[in-house]
């Protein structure tokens, strides 16, 4: 990782924004990303609890897919597609490996469900990795394919390779690396994982 490049993004970001994400004049942007709700919902309708009833974790999977602004109108019309085709022992297998992702091995959980979704040109990073990321907003992250090629060649993070195709082992290398990142610089730039990618984004692009 080049540390000059992200200290200086850091630097132009907080000279235009003194007060981070809570500078008045990034308020009205803020105000239209709010994920705080879809979190909530998230962690009420995926709870250990709840892992019971398939139905009811398969229709919470579906509707934190629809309501989400991350991901594309295109792929929720696909997903909608493959929730009205499947059948009970789908849903079981569905939910069992959300189960492992949320609550369980998630290396397990996260393999099984691309290999579940593949089946259906679903397994995309935007998909895996809204669920995880609306589970814990301060833990995971959220994979945009364009902004996640563009901060590994923009700030030179060597041994990571991107794939269309998602898998654990770059998932967890990646969000080492933006662990590491987040912790050289000032506290307001990550109030939530997406917003610090979305700030890392944006330094990039002025």
């Amino acid at each position: 990782m080049n540390l000059e490049k992200l200290k200086d993004v850091e630097t132009e970001f907080l000279l235009q924004y003194p007060s981070g994400f809570q500078d008045a004049k990034f308020f009205p942007t803020m105000k239209k990303f709010d994920p705080s709700k879809l979190e909530i919902f998230t962690k009420e309708n995926l709870k250990k609890s709840n892992f019971f009833n398939p139905n009811l974790v398969v229709d919470a999977f579906f509707k934190i897919i629809q309501k989400s602004a991350l991901v594309s109108l295109f792929d929720k019309l696909k997903f909608r597609d493959m929730k009205d085709s499947l059948t009970s022992y789908e849903k079981d297998m569905l939910s069992i490996e959300l189960f492992e992702l949320i609550h369980g091995n998630q290396k397990n959980g996260f393999e099984g469900l691309v290999e579940f979704l593949a089946q259906y040109s679903l397994a995309k990073w935007t998909i895996i990795s809204v669920i995880l990321y609306y589970n814990d907003r301060q833990v995971e992250y959220f994979i945009k394919p364009t902004t996640t090629k563009n901060i590994i060649k923009y700030f030179e993070i060597k041994d990571l390779v991107y794939k269309p195709t998602p898998s654990f082992e770059f998932y967890d290398s990646y969000k080492k690396v933006l662990n590491e990142m987040k912790k050289n610089v000032d506290k307001s730039l990550h109030p939530d994982n997406a917003v610090f990618t979305g700030f890392l984004r944006i330094g990039m692009e002025d």
